[in-house]
């Protein structure tokens, strides 16, 4: 599961909506909703993320968390490395190779100290 799929599925439990319910309301199907909720489907078009902001009726600061959510909720990550340090290549290649391994806290302390020295924190 992505960050944003995370939070539109709160936002569906939130308001009482089934998937079925919310995929007939933006004109998609439920299948595609459950694949991007599940990170099975890239991030969301523009005109996607418009749609589901308009259906959940979400503006100003809750549309701007959305829309950061959706930049940083793609399932399928290159990291080009070429011209930074062998540090930053290796760190880069080890991440890829162990973060299926990780537990659940290794990752969120990973993340936590990502977000603590990056414009995301």
């Amino acid at each position: 599961m992505t960050p944003f799929g995370r939070r539109m599925r709160e936002l569906r439990a939130e308001r009482g909506v089934t998937l079925t319910q919310m995929a007939d309301g933006i004109g998609v199907s439920p299948a595609y909703l459950s694949a991007l909720e599940h990170g099975k489907r890239g991030q969301p078009t523009f005109i996607m993320l418009q749609r589901i902001m308009a259906y959940f009726n979400v503006i100003w600061d809750e549309a701007e968390a959305l829309r950061m959510l959706a930049d940083i909720s793609d399932p399928r990550v290159t990291v080009d490395t070429a011209g930074l340090s062998p540090e930053a290549t290796e760190l880069a290649n080890l991440l890829a190779r162990e973060i299926a391994t990780l537990p659940t806290e290794a990752v969120a302390e990973l993340l936590g100290r990502l977000k603590i020295l990056s414009r995301w924190g």
